[in-house]
């Protein structure tokens, strides 16, 4: 973003301005509280989150990554298995599964930019241990389908649940279909934490004493560990602020879901939109459109100072980090193709509608040959 930027994709700040005050006392009084790890924040928190996400755990810790591998950690995954997520996510999808020791694998997708559960068996082998789906941009992957598979074929499923906090699929939310499901607070997501931050879903008991425990050094108390365990806690004062946050989620969701409506009327005769099927309900992390001059509108709406973004232009199984893995060009040809399409509009709660007229001006125009 330059200063000649008009319409700036995302602009944390205008959040902030409107919760200020809530968020300076609360943090003054966690700091006088002298409680900056753990503590009772932190409880409060994961009840909260445990409510609003429909199960009956949820575990705090550092990052949306470390919710992936404390997760599998936590289900035995390891070295000589193999986990099948989607090829066009953040690698920390796959780095969590390489950093158990066990292998990523991937599956193609469908037109959804979610897993293709038509596709999905083919990529089984005698290793592989779990099916993490991806719900990417906040929109639930076909989680009926993908269950059946996972539970006929007795496989794990993790979902990684990071951009879609408040997503529903047939009255379901994000992280209640799978064995654990996974979240980011990163401050670019919908839930957004002052920095990183991330929380772990399970019905689990067992699975959310493991946590519990692996998050905080192995202890069970102060001075007893049970278990090699790591160090991977949320923090007071972010627990704090996401307490406050998470009071708002769902009118921030429905305010996304407003916006992208907006779009959806003025954009469809124009690109491909990302409208939700029957019984889904997104929360557009991220509005993601599909055109085959992707770069040329994304050229054009620079030059008018509206700021897109291209997510994920390279899908992991292309990338340098997996070129041990026997992949290629071509071995997943739709998220391949797609690559080349996707094109991730302005869309964020404190977004104006006079911005967004805007981005629909530039694109239509750019459509329509106007310089």
């Amino acid at each position: 973003m330059t200063a000649a930027t008009k319409v700036p994709f995302v602009d944390l700040g205008r959040q902030y301005a409107s919760l200020r005050d809530e968020v300076l006392q609360t943090i003054d009084a966690v700091l006088k509280s002298g409680q900056y790890i753990l503590g009772p924040e932190l409880d409060a928190f994961e009840r909260e989150a445990a409510e609003f996400c429909g199960v009956k755990h949820a575990i705090g810790v550092a990052n949306g990554s470390d919710s992936l591998w404390l997760s599998m950690k936590c289900l035995g995954i390891g070295p000589g298995d193999e986990v099948i997520t989607a090829p066009n996510s953040f690698i920390a999808s796959a780095w969590a599964t390489a950093a158990v020791g066990a292998t990523p694998t991937f599956s193609d997708i469908d037109d959804t930019l979610n897993l293709d559960p038509a596709k999905l068996e083919q990529a089984i082998t005698p290793r592989t241990k779990a099916i993490m789906p991806v719900h990417l941009t906040g929109r639930i992957a076909n989680m009926e389908a993908i269950m059946e598979i996972a539970q006929r074929r007795k496989l794990h499923v993790i979902e990684d649940a990071a951009q879609a906090i408040g997503a529903t699929r047939h009255g379901r939310k994000a992280g209640t279909f799978g064995v654990v499901g996974s979240f980011s607070l990163h401050p670019l997501k919908n839930l957004a934490a002052f920095g990183d931050g991330g929380l772990v879903s399970t019905n689990d008991d067992g699975i959310a004493q493991q946590l519990r425990l692996l998050r905080n050094h192995g202890l069970k108390t102060r001075d007893e560990s049970v278990i090699w365990g790591y160090n991977s806690r949320l923090d007071s004062v972010q627990a704090a602020v996401l307490r406050i946050k998470l009071r708002h989620l769902a009118q921030w969701n429905k305010t996304n879901r407003n916006l992208a409506e907006r779009y959806h009327q003025a954009l469809a005769k124009h690109v491909k939109v990302p409208v939700s099927g029957a019984g889904e309900e997104q929360i557009y992390h991220r509005y993601v459109i599909q055109t085959d001059r992707r770069d040329a509108l994304h050229a054009y709406l620079a030059a008018r100072g509206i700021d897109s973004k291209i997510n994920y232009p390279t899908p992991i199984h292309l990338q340098e980090v997996a070129s041990q893995l026997g992949y290629r060009q071509g071995s997943f040809p739709v998220a391949e193709k797609l690559a080349g399409m996707i094109l991730s509009l302005p869309l964020y709660p404190e977004f104006t509608l006079a911005e967004q007229d805007m981005v629909i001006a530039g694109i239509t125009d750019f459509f329509s040959g106007r310089p």
